[in-house]
């Protein structure tokens, strides 16, 4: 079993572990393997980044340690609780209290306007509302979605929709920040201000994992994995 360390680690702890990992969808002869035997360590204060085709599991891979999927075989710890022996809450806990998503596809809520979408992963917060509503609206401004507050999603251009994932991933001050192709529908300014956004989360010591198709945006990284079907194939430094 190969490990891929990583490279950068501000504090040399593993946050996260992935132990000869796979994940399959399907049965029988129409079974996929969609992540073959990876292993993976991230320490606390990386930032990696992921690349490769379409199709090489890249997006799989963040499902996996992003909490939302469960591996068909092989062991996945978030620091030393495996993710396995998790029930369903406590999943659920993890991924709000300590885990920022950004995706590709956003995952907006339609009926909900730019800052209900922005306050959501905040609902079980002990944060009094003014001052969830302070933080919503600060990251409002700097993202560039002010005066758009109370419109809907399907009222906004991609780009917009993708700076209101970004600002609903930071509300909550994860830890860990996974984000599926982040600057994919945006412009090549909007770009550079998103990862820089990310970079500065990650000299405060944020972890980050981005997935991308940009040679561009995978220099932000500390360390770049490259993928193809399903297997970690490159590793190394940006």
């Amino acid at each position: 079993m190969e490990v891929y360390p990583s490279a950068s680690g501000s504090d040399n702890v593993s946050v996260i572990r992935l132990e000869d990992v796979s994940k399959d969808y399907g049965t029988g002869g129409s079974k996929v393997r969609a992540v073959d035997s990876v292993s993976l360590e991230i320490q606390k204060g990386d930032f990696l980044t992921v690349m490769g085709p379409s199709g090489s599991g890249k997006t799989t891979l963040l499902n996996l340690i992003g909490c939302l999927d469960k591996p068909t075989g092989g062991h996945i710890f978030i620091e030393d609780s495996e993710i396995s022996s998790m029930t369903d809450d406590e999943l659920a806990y993890l991924r709000n209290a300590r885990i920022g998503f950004i995706f590709q596809t956003f995952n907006l809520i339609p009926r909900m306007s730019v800052l209900k979408n922005i306050l959501l992963p905040t609902r079980f917060s002990p944060h009094k509302k003014k001052e969830r509503e302070e933080k919503a609206l600060a990251l409002v401004k700097k993202l560039g979605l002010e005066g758009k507050e109370a419109r809907t999603p399907n009222e906004l251009s991609g780009g917009e929709r993708q700076r209101v994932a970004l600002a609903r991933a930071l509300m909550n001050d994860p830890d860990i920040i996974l984000a599926d192709e982040p600057t994919g529908n945006v412009d090549s300014s909007m770009e550079k201000q998103i990862m820089e956004i990310l970079s500065d989360l990650n000299k405060k010591g944020q972890t980050i994992v981005v997935i991308t198709h940009s040679d561009a945006v995978s220099k932000y990284g500390k360390h770049i994995i490259h993928m193809l079907d399903g297997k970690i194939v490159h590793e190394g430094g940006a």
